[in-house]
């Protein structure tokens, strides 16, 4: 497992499942040997960016993984009932899924599909 960023505190844990919470972490800590990528907030949720671009992030109301996707992957991850739309406050975001199962092998490979996103949009 991968270091914390200097200077980031520890994430809260406001409710959710403590698993679901404790895998995000796990799974994303994985994702800091890039020196590109950090931890952030997004709306107030614990979220992941790669130069700047959102990556991920933690739905800690519900427990989920949330990725930014190219729009047709999302539309697929909520057609098969994988995933479900992204809707905070009401307003759809198209580019992003909530992954509602707690599913290691599942959140790894959506997280390194979020990754390859953002690394295309940078150049």
């Amino acid at each position: 497992m991968a270091k914390r960023t200097q200077g980031a505190s520890p994430p809260e844990q406001s409710g959710g499942d403590p698993a679901a919470r404790d895998l995000y972490d796990e799974l994303t800590d994985d994702l800091l040997y890039d020196p590109a990528i950090g931890r952030a907030t997004m709306m107030g949720y614990p979220c992941v960016r790669l130069a700047g671009r959102f990556v991920a992030s933690y739905n800690d109301k519900a427990g989920s993984l949330v990725v930014k996707l190219p729009r047709e992957r999302v539309i697929d991850l909520v057609e098969t009932g994988t995933g479900d739309p992204f809707a905070p406050a009401g307003k759809v975001f198209r580019e992003w899924v909530s992954i509602p199962a707690l599913d290691p092998e599942l959140w790894r490979s959506l997280l390194a599909e979020a990754v390859e996103f953002a690394r295309k949009s940078l150049g």
